[in-house]
């Protein structure tokens, strides 16, 4: 079974480009590692295809070589934080309408063109003030990858929500440096969320 994990940095996490069974050192290795654990009489071939600095529109560039051609049998994807992240210093904000056509047409490709099972992981913001005002945008664009996820997914993880909850009780410094990149604490519980979403996927 062909796993394929997308998205931006959150991904990619000091992954080996040269290898793409290299998988960094984010939740997709720890992912990986539970759902070996897991499903032990089956032959996984795990591929990380993130890039730090990706956006919507560099999924949409990369559909045929990094998605298409690929033919997984799963594809997560996590991305949405740099369409707000590279304009917030300026406050120069992606438009919505931009943006969901950008991610629908990512969707939308591995729907038609591959038989794969899609899991949507939601981008997300911890509690730091440096980045507080990028909810000016960010708000935004997450209800449009929870719209799309109602429309494409097979399973969505709501991870703004789930980090806010667990900010609760554990300082945002628990699970990220800077309120956008896990630590090995937020990966972890990335893989947790992902192995759940997973295992019920493929029932």
């Amino acid at each position: 079974m062909k796993i394929l994990f997308q998205g931006d940095s959150i991904t990619d996490c000091g992954r080996n480009r040269e290898d793409y069974h290299n998988l960094g050192n984010g939740y997709p290795k720890y992912a990986a590692e539970l759902i070996a654990k897991a499903y032990p009489e089956t032959e996984f071939e795990f591929i990380n295809l993130g890039i730090s600095g990706n956006q919507t529109k560099d999924l949409v560039d990369r559909l045929q070589n990094d998605f298409i051609d690929i033919q997984p049998d799963f594809v997560s994807i996590h991305i949405g934080v740099n369409d707000t992240w590279h304009r917030a210093a300026e406050r120069n904000w992606l438009g919505n309408d931009v943006f969901e056509a950008q991610y629908r047409k990512v969707l939308s490709e591995i729907k038609e063109k591959t038989n794969a099972k899609l899991l949507i992981i939601e981008q997300f913001l911890l509690p730091v003030d440096d980045k507080a005002y990028f909810r000016e945008d960010l708000n935004g664009k997450i209800d449009i990858t929870r719209k799309l996820a109602r429309e494409f997914a097979d399973y969505y993880i709501p991870l703004d929500g789930l980090m806010a909850q667990a900010c609760v009780g554990n300082d945002s410094a628990h699970w990220s440096d800077d309120g956008v990149h896990p630590n090995e604490n937020g990966a972890r519980f990335i893989a947790d969320l992902y192995i759940d979403a997973f295992t019920k996927i493929m029932k």
